[in-house]
């Protein structure tokens, strides 16, 4: 990657990362076409190449920045002494509305590379693939798991959890008027709706 891109203005970088992001986050590394994200971001190929060489190794540098960024807001979001499950999950949410504020796409992005199979894209995210999805687990990890019902399992509710959210997203995702604020209230409800009938009484 050209350290030159960080030259650039803030708004075509922004820009360029985006295009990127919806392009490779819809479909995934073999699919997605360079002849789509220069037209998403409104430049040449020419330009594109410049900076990044190739398609790897812009997937290479977006798939760095988008760990970064989101590690980030995730470790300075999300209380140190929280331990309240639904609390910690709600301040993870909130941190990952305030990436989809400048990065609509970067979530699904990231989730997308989780279930990435092809070689060469998985040779160039390897050191870091397991980053989010660990941190997630830390930060979840810090929940006092004596709170629950005895019969309410904590791997399953956090697994359902998990999928219920990210459904969410990619419904309002496909919405023309996308708006991180309501993704992340829709979030809360459904995590408002868990914890009364998962916490002791």
């Amino acid at each position: 990657m050209n350290d030159k891109f960080f030259d650039l203005k803030k708004e075509k970088q922004d820009r360029m990362i985006n295009a990127a992001l919806k392009v490779f986050a819809a479909n995934g590394y073999r699919h997605a076409s360079t002849d789509d994200i220069v037209a998403e971001a409104g430049i040449s190929k020419g330009l594109l190449f410049h900076y990044f060489g190739n398609k790897i190794g812009l997937y290479a540098f977006l798939y760095d920045y988008s760990v970064r960024f989101m590690k980030l807001e995730l470790t300075t979001g999300v209380s140190s002494t929280a331990n309240d499950y639904f609390e910690i999950r709600k301040q993870i949410e909130f941190a990952k509305m305030q990436v989809l504020k400048n990065y609509p796409h970067m979530q699904r992005f990231l989730e997308r590379c989780a279930s990435e199979n092809v070689s060469e894209a998985l040779a160039a995210i390897g050191p870091q693939r397991d980053t989010i999805r660990e941190l997630y687990s830390d930060l979840k990890g810090r929940a006092d798991r004596s709170l629950f019902l005895d019969n309410v399992s904590f791997e399953k509710l956090d697994a359902m959890l998990d999928y219920t959210i990210s459904g969410i997203m990619a419904a309002h995702a496909e919405e023309p008027s996308f708006r991180p604020e309501a993704l992340y209230e829709e979030a809360v409800s459904y995590l408002d709706m868990m914890r009364e009938i998962s916490y002791r009484k």
